[in-house]
């Protein structure tokens, strides 16, 4: 009984569960059929009731395609009012790949554009070989085995093998070719290069009338070609500040930035600013499209004339800065001719207003095998270790934490701590108050003053411990003056410098003379500038003014750049007097940077040389120790007007030999004295 009883229960449940079943598909075709009814009667709403209106609608919207064409840029001048960069019109020749053309087709229409035009047709060996394999396909198959097209279709080749055999295998058979098939190969190539929907430029140098009509009056019969007056970008100047000004794209956004571009409302086919100021200045330099509307019989209606971007005008001097990178390539060339320089290759200027932030120059260049390179924006992307330039930053820490007093006078000699090298100065300079420490760059004044700071008691060869604390305490009064933070100057890519996560006594030192973080020369610069006007700390800055485009030159002003404080040292007057009397102290004589400007125009400043490690041989290990020379001033010391920084990486190799050449010193005081020349 029990056994029936369970077998009744199965087969119970069992056509419960095919009733639910049932009910769900009946319920799944009910929502089906309920969701075909409303999609039908939707269609029928817009094909029956609502035609003529979305015809219409149609209609207009193809009436208000707009059609823009691209505009010049913006033009850049110099403080001054001498164009630097302006625009020249082009005729441009350009291909765009038609919707369904074959590969038969455009080579068809290469060979007939190479009857049009003249091009250089130096393609590579193996292009060319493409080229014919695409001409000649019966032949180039006959160059496969029987037994390789059979491992093709047995996937143990891939048409990509097969390809790369043909093209070993073709030798006497390019001999047939003559300067027309190369010619179409080469426009062929073109044709083909990059993606498909870019349009490709054919020829935009030294098109001629004759080409120019030629192409526009058979653009029927090549199809895919067209013409075009285009423009483009042309210095004055030619290479001066080239590489800070920028460049701009050729044929539209490159694909690194389109994402950037496209989310900011431009075309694939736009030309943008794609490094530096041009494209840190896109939104202004940028010209406004001439707009057409398509009208109902197919005429064309002009919407927008368009214009031509505004125009910029910088700080710099162009003038100036030809001669200060004319000094800097003679000067980096001169300084490899010096013993002991072999890991030494650039230097780097920067001069600029203190009171602003304006830079009236800057300048990098690099000698590779006796060839010089501009080497600008390593400004700002390149750290350097300072050295003793940026010791007047340590005594603020010292005056603003109470570890160092005005008129504090310490013995200088070698130091020792337990386990460590000795750490001196560059020699034993005996008594020396605050402001002779500045004057003679003294490392041990440095080093009592950072064991204060750290809280440690020094005795000789001892152990010491300082709280960790006193890097941040440091960090922060450095980063007060521009050192370790980011000077925001107008461009757009800025590196910080390297900062390090040790807290050892010994590193603390090492900090306080300027040899253990790291920072860019335009930090050092803002640093200098910081000092020079009394603890203001300036944001550098080269956009002087934004005008509108005229006929008439810079007469419509739209836009000055007011100079912008960052922030003020919080560090009491007379202490920043005291700093700047040090500073005035290294450049008179016996201190360390007597003639690095002509003592005539009353400089202040700060020189510095630091241990630097490289990898002297590419193979990521640092393996070499070598010294950077820095230096920091400005004039006059009692009303600065200008601020100088060069800085020499690498400038001697210091395992072999303590001689060092007198590089930094003879650029600067060559571009000091070409700014007094300009400005007197």
């Amino acid at each position: 009984m029990k056994k029936y009883k369970k077998i009744y229960n199965v087969t119970s449940k069992k056509r419960n569960i095919k009733d639910i079943i049932e009910k769900r598909y009946i319920i799944m075709i009910i929502i089906i059929c309920i969701v075909m009814i409303v999609l039908g009667l939707n269609l029928f709403f817009i094909q029956v009731i609502k035609h003529d209106f979305y015809v219409n609608k149609v209609e207009q919207l193809n009436r208000n395609v707009i059609f823009s064409n691209s505009t010049p840029r913006g033009r850049i001048y110099d403080r001054n009012g001498k164009i630097i960069v302006d625009n020249e019109s082009v005729k441009v020749i350009y291909y765009e790949k038609p919707n369904g053309v074959t590969t038969k087709e455009e080579i068809e229409v290469a060979y007939k554009v190479a009857d049009m035009i003249e091009i250089d047709y130096e393609l590579e060996i193996n292009d060319l070989k493409k080229f014919w394999i695409l001409n000649n396909k019966e032949e180039s198959n006959n160059l496969i085995t029987d037994e390789e097209w059979r491992l093709l279709e047995e996937r143990k080749l891939t048409n990509l093998d097969i390809e790369n055999l043909k093209i070993e295998r073709i030798n006497d058979q390019l001999d047939e070719f003559t300067d027309k098939d190369k010619k179409a190969a080469s426009i062929y190539y073109l044709m083909n290069v990059g993606y498909s929907y870019d349009e490709k430029i054919i020829k935009d140098e030294d098109v001629t009338d004759k080409e120019y009509a030629l192409i526009a009056e058979n653009i029927n019969n090549i199809k895919g070609f067209d013409v075009r007056l285009d423009w483009n970008r042309v210095y004055p100047y030619g290479d001066v500040f080239k590489s800070i000004l920028g460049n701009v794209s050729k044929t539209g956004i490159p694909y690194e930035l389109k994402d950037y571009y496209l989310n900011l409302g431009y075309s694939l086919d736009d030309r943008v600013g794609t490094s530096y100021l041009e494209y840190q200045y896109e939104s202004i330099l940028k010209g406004e499209k001439v707009s057409y509307q398509i009208m109902e019989d197919g005429s064309k209606k002009i919407i927008n004339q368009g214009s031509r971007g505004k125009d910029i005008v910088l700080t710099i001097d162009i003038e100036l800065q030809k001669e200060i990178e004319k000094i800097l390539e003679e000067e980096v060339i001169k300084g490899k001719s010096y013993p002991n320089t072999k890991y030494y290759n650039r230097s780097f200027v920067i001069i600029s207003d203190p009171n602003t932030g304006e830079i009236l120059a800057m300048a990098g260049k690099q000698v590779i095998d006796g060839k010089i390179y501009d080497y600008t924006p390593g400004i700002v992307t390149t750290p350097v270790t300072a050295g003793s330039i940026v010791k007047g930053a340590s005594h603020a820490v010292g005056y603003k934490t109470g570890a160092l007093k005005i008129g504090d006078v310490r013995y200088d000699e070698c130091i020792k701590i337990a386990d460590t090298p000795l750490k001196c100065s560059w020699t034993n300079l005996g008594n020396l108050n605050d402001i002779q420490a500045l004057k003679y760059s003294s490392n041990v004044y440095q080093f009592y003053t950072a064991f204060n700071v750290g809280g440690g008691n020094y005795s000789y060869n001892e152990k010491i411990s300082i709280n960790p604390q006193a890097f941040e305490t440091y960090r922060n009064m450095f980063k007060q003056f521009g050192l370790g933070v980011k000077t925001e100057i107008d461009l757009p890519i800025e590196s910080l410098g390297y900062t390090s996560n040790s807290t050892l006594p010994g590193h603390l030192l090492d900090f306080s003379i300027g040899q253990f973080d790291t920072y860019t020369p335009i930090q050092l610069s803002q640093y200098i500038n910081t000092i020079a006007n009394g603890g203001s700390r300036m944001k550098p800055y080269l956009l002087k003014a934004v005008y509108n485009p005229t006929k008439d030159g810079l007469t419509d002003l739209l836009y000055e750049t007011k100079p912008t404080i960052l922030n003020e040292v919080s560090l009491e007057d007379e202490y920043i007097k005291r700093i700047q009397a040090g500073f005035r102290e290294v450049m008179t004589t016996s201190g360390t940077g007597v003639g690095f400007i002509d003592s005539k125009y009353n400089p202040a400043g700060k020189t510095g040389t630091s241990e630097s490690f490289i990898d002297s041989d590419g193979d990521g290990v640092v393996d070499k120790q070598t010294m950077t020379n820095t230096f920091g001033g400005y004039a006059p010391y009692d009303n600065p007007k200008v601020s100088f920084v060069v800085i020499s990486p690498d400038i001697f190799y210091k395992e072999t030999s303590t001689s060092r050449a007198p590089i930094n010193k003879n650029i600067s005081y060559r571009i000091s004295q070409k700014y007094f020349e300009f400005y007197k």
